[in-house]
């Protein structure tokens, strides 16, 4: 696929996230538009996987550790055809089935319920364990916050991995600097996180997340390697795409009203217009 048409449909994820948290007036749109872009490659180049049939035994798999940031997976799975996009309009609302966070049993395409951070990351080594152990040859993908990674589970899950020789896992790092009570740096600074994933005795790849050649190189470079899980380290900006929500903590969970919505759609839809 051309770069310029999975620009498209991640700023139409975009569009699907943020209209999601509006019609929610609840919910995570910084790092929510912050991954757009991987899941445009994941969900529309990259993973096997079938709308038609979300449970099939030989798809790929793929947590979304940052399980706040829903929006952004259901903006995709909603693209792909997993669902009906009017659907989004009821998001976290009491009788839908499209939740806070992602729930596997009832949203089709959803691999794997998480929420509770640093436990997403845990379930993808099991999977991907699993997929050794049964020599299946899905792979398993899975997103984390920078933020996340302070929970000393996420670096249990390293160990464990690297144990196992997890070769059909990658990880994917969002590192756009903001957690929910300011920069990553002063709250609790994990840097260098990519020296610390090696020290852990990982494949470590370091990208702009919202360039689309080195996500795809990434990605190669995963398939490629043996014997060792891959961590993709992704340097992104928080709220990506619309202007007063990018590198801005305030927008970590927070709605736009109305005015603010309708600004963020116009942004989207004229930097599409330059696209088509």
């Amino acid at each position: 696929m051309q770069n310029r048409e999975l620009e498209k449909i991640a700023y139409n994820i975009r569009k699907n996230a943020v209209t999601a948290v509006y019609h929610a007036a609840a919910g995570h749109p910084g790092g929510s538009l912050s991954i757009a872009d991987l899941m445009a490659v994941l969900y529309f180049e990259e993973m096997n996987i079938d709308p038609e049939n979300p449970k099939k035994e030989d798809r790929d798999r793929f947590v979304l550790s940052k399980g706040h940031c829903s929006p952004a997976l259901y903006g995709a799975l909603a693209e792909r055809g997993f669902f009906p996009k009017e659907d989004l309009k009821t998001f976290r609302h009491t009788d839908s089935y499209l939740q806070g966070h992602p729930d596997m049993k009832g949203v089709p395409g959803v691999d794997m319920s998480t929420g509770s951070l640093g436990m997403g990351v845990s379930a993808a080594c099991g999977m991907a364990l699993s997929g050794k152990i049964y020599k299946n040859d899905y792979r398993v993908y899975a997103v984390l916050g920078d933020g996340e990674i302070e929970e000393g589970q996420v670096w249990e899950a390293a160990m464990y991995a690297s144990h196992y020789k997890l070769d059909n896992l990658c990880i994917f790092v969002d590192v756009n600097g903001l957690q929910i009570d300011g920069a990553t740096k002063d709250v609790m600074n994990s840097a260098p996180i990519d020296k610390k994933y090696e020290a852990f005795g990982w494949n470590v790849v370091v990208i702009d997340g919202h360039n689309y050649d080195e996500i795809r190189a990434a990605i190669k470079n995963a398939k490629e390697t043996k014997d060792k899980p891959t961590a993709v380290i992704m340097n992104t900006t928080k709220g990506k795409g619309v202007s007063y929500m990018e590198n801005s903590v305030e927008w970590h969970g927070k709605a736009p009203n109305e005015e603010q919505y309708n600004i963020a759609i116009q942004e989207l839809d004229a930097y599409l217009a330059k696209l088509n």
